[in-house]
């Protein structure tokens, strides 16, 4: 798909056409081949495996603990939600 911008519009300004794509299909670097592997993405990105929990705790990630009971109340529900 192209997006365009009406030329009289922008009173003779420079205009560009970009292209865009709606999946990766259609993206340059999948052309031609099969879509990488998720161990190859993460491969290619440095994603390694979290070793514990611990390493992803981020301290004062919650405001308050109002904040936090909230947070999980919200993740209780929609687990609940998901089982009916």
């Amino acid at each position: 798909m192209a997006v365009g911008v009406d030329a009289d519009a922008m009173m003779g300004a420079d205009v560009e056409e970009v292209a865009l794509t709606a999946n990766s299909a259609d993206n340059a670097e999948y052309r031609g081949g099969e879509e990488p592997s998720l161990d190859e993405l993460a491969r290619r990105r440095g994603v390694r495996p979290v070793a514990s929990v611990h390493d992803m705790a981020r301290p004062g990630l919650f405001e308050s603990d109002d904040d936090l009971d909230a947070f999980l109340a919200h993740v209780l529900a929609a687990r609940h939600a998901d089982l009916a």
